[in-house]
């Protein structure tokens, strides 16, 4: 619910006759969003979020459609020594898993959570029991993701957003506490940007859009 503090001109009716309200559009945040690109693991530098930065960006993260209000998801936060912390009993239990791993590759996501100053864990924790489809309930994770990237982008920093095998491994994903009837949706890496990313080919839009209407046809050849 809007506060009328924000908008000192709104009238203070509600319902459907209520006329709209007049917000200008926020050009810097257009441009920001239309030039968001993910960025290479290895071109994310410190500094990373602050504290301050980072609670902002989980707050703004937080703030996506949620049918019935049930909070399908949740944030595990990965900083400082943490990193490394989380990276060793990875390196254990990956080695143990492949016994023939290369002594090359011994320390390999001790060396991957390192790369980024900060990563967000996005986990998906669905409530079989409600009434809300589990499908809503996904879709308003993958939301949590992209408003965390977004954010971000509009703090200035760049983001890489992964699923390897830390968020698809059951043994992995216990050590981070994420339990039954819980799925890591991501490992989103954060940090200053090095470089500035080639962008890579968007699909146009003739490719992805179309307008209904009623006498169009219902075949099976139909999007």
């Amino acid at each position: 619910m809007m506060h009328h503090s924000l908008h000192p001109h709104a009238p203070a009716t509600d319902g459907e006759n209520a006329p709209a309200l007049d917000i200008p559009a926020c050009a810097p945040m257009l441009e920001r969003l239309e030039t968001r690109r993910s960025s290479p693991l290895r071109g994310l530098a410190e500094p990373g979020p602050t504290e301050e930065e980072l609670r902002r960006l989980l707050t703004l993260a937080a703030r996506v459609p949620d049918h019935g209000r049930l909070v399908p998801w949740r944030f595990i936060v990965l900083a400082g020594t943490a990193r490394g912390g989380l990276g060793t009993r990875l390196d254990a239990l990956y080695a143990r898993q492949n016994p023939d791993l290369p002594p090359a590759k011994a320390q390999m996501w001790t060396e991957y959570l390192m790369r980024a100053p900060v990563t967000v864990v996005l986990v998906s924790c669905p409530d079989p029991a409600a009434k809300v489809p589990e499908w809503n309930q996904l879709l308003s994770a993958g939301a949590a993701g992209m408003a965390l990237t977004a954010g971000a982008v509009a703090m200035g920093f760049a983001t890489q957003w992964l699923l390897k095998w830390p968020g698809r491994d059951p043994e992995a994903a216990a050590l981070l506490g994420v339990g039954s009837g819980e799925r890591i949706a991501g490992f989103i890496h954060i940090g200053r940007p090095t470089r500035i990313t080639e962008d890579r080919p968007r699909p146009a839009l003739d490719a992805v859009v179309r307008f209904w209407s009623p006498d169009q046809s219902m075949s099976n050849d139909t999007p």
